[in-house]
């Protein structure tokens, strides 16, 4: 194979990702690489420090995995974004940065493909959403649908006092849990109000217990 620029893989990289997520490639002071989406664009270039407040800083800072909301404040647009740092033979080299758009306040629906169109459905009226066969399935009070967003993606935008993410394949709606029953090994299963069953697995249980405090 002949040599390939490391610009050159990030772009096919970045590829993989949807159009609606940004991506920032940084070494331990400054940018390095960075791909707009149509979505949200910060405006970082080659070159540009890494500033204080950023998710990227902080990640380089903390040496971990950080995913937040950022406001305004630093690039003019307020975002969300998941940062991992790097490391090469025990040493920090930097961290590459998802940046997500923002949810406004305009955006409280989510919109699911049909058979025969598109249905907004509120968040209120979202049950659960599924991951299953490679597409997303939004399952609400009176609709069942797909829609174009992975479960990762939907955890940027979905309202985080209302949807915990309980298992790789499942975001639910903590209003719509009816029951929560033991499982096997530390795992639960909700009873949704709509009757379905949705499982808690067993690397989630404890942060699923921490934030409904049971």
């Amino acid at each position: 194979m002949e040599s390939i620029t490391v610009v050159s893989l990030l772009d096919v990289i970045s590829e993989l990702f949807s159009e609606e997520i940004s991506i920032a490639v940084s070494n331990t002071a400054e940018y390095i690489y960075y791909r707009p989406s149509k979505r949200v664009d910060l405006k970082i270039r080659p070159g540009d420090p890494l500033k204080e407040g950023t998710i990227a800083h902080k990640a380089i800072s903390s040496k971990q995995k950080v995913s937040e909301f950022i406001n305004r404040d630093i690039f003019g647009v307020p975002y969300h974004g998941m940062a991992v740092p790097f490391f090469h033979e025990g040493k920090l080299e930097g961290c590459v940065t998802a940046i997500y758009p923002a949810l406004t306040s305009g955006k409280l629906v989510v919109t699911i493909k049909s058979d025969d169109g598109w249905i907004p459905l509120p968040f209120s009226d979202v049950i659960y959403l599924e991951s299953k066969e490679k597409k997303t399935y939004v399952h609400a009070k009176e609709h069942c649908g797909t829609h174009k967003y992975s479960l990762q993606e939907f955890e940027f935008v979905l309202p985080k006092d209302y949807f915990i993410r309980c298992h790789r394949s499942f975001i639910v709606n903590v209003n719509h849990i009816k029951e929560i029953y033991p499982d096997t090994h530390s795992t639960f299963v909700l009873s949704m109000n709509n009757g379905d069953r949705v499982p808690v697995s067993q690397s989630y249980s404890s942060y699923f217990r921490r934030l409904l405090g049971f």
